[in-house]
């Protein structure tokens, strides 16, 4: 599978202090959004370009744009809001959908409880969830979002546990995965190790 972790040295700096159990959650939502931004470039960096003849104050160039794609982010609620912001700052056409998936502490399990997208067929589509820890909602996801038939699908996570990774690979293989940081492992709760916690309760201080 091809998972790409993000090597900036200010994306381990913000992780760093987004793994600080002191950091508050202000200052959270900040590092989230920044080390979101960094990850929002680095997941959209092989999107086509096209050559645009524009004049500059001193003669005519061809120079390049963006080609005309539609591009959808669909955050999984309630945690993966706080990753969407970067993408519309940096693609103010972009489509924003909705899937809200819930995790049972005593199962583990995603639960269902909101869905709404807008088209995505023939869309490259972002799938974003800060935490790929046991993999279940994003696999649920993704499953909702495939069902629409769109150009291509990627999943873009600030933090993800191996096991995580190994279930969106058995049952989407091939998903294209970025993300800040593969960490050790999951613990019996199924708390990515070492972790950040809870990302939506520090998102939101809850």
């Amino acid at each position: 599978m091809p998972v790409h972790v993000l090597d900036h040295p200010l994306a381990s700096h913000i992780l760093t202090h987004l793994r600080d159990r002191t950091t508050k959650p202000a200052t959270f939502r900040t590092l989230a959004y920044q080390l979101s931004l960094l990850l929002a470039i680095e997941s959209t960096g092989d999107i086509e370009t096209e050559l645009k003849a524009i004049e500059t104050p001193l003669e005519s160039v061809q120079s390049r744009v963006l080609a005309h794609q539609s591009l959808v982010v669909v955050p999984i609620l309630r945690a993966g809001l706080g990753m969407v912001q970067p993408f519309t700052d940096i693609f103010p056409d972009v489509s924003v959908g909705y899937i809200g998936l819930e995790r049972d502490h005593e199962t583990a399990q995603a639960r269902s409880y909101y869905c709404k997208l807008p088209p995505l067929r023939g869309r490259h589509v972002f799938v974003v969830d800060p935490m790929l820890a046991t993999g279940g909602s994003a696999v649920k996801a993704l499953t909702v979002v495939k069902q629409q038939a769109p150009a291509d699908v990627r999943l873009v996570c600030i933090v993800s546990a191996p096991e995580g990774v190994a279930e969106v690979e058995q049952h989407h293989p091939g998903t294209v995965i970025h993300t800040a940081a593969l960490d050790r492992q999951l613990n019996d709760r199924k708390y990515i190790l070492p972790g950040l916690g809870d990302f939506g309760d520090r998102l939101y201080g809850t």
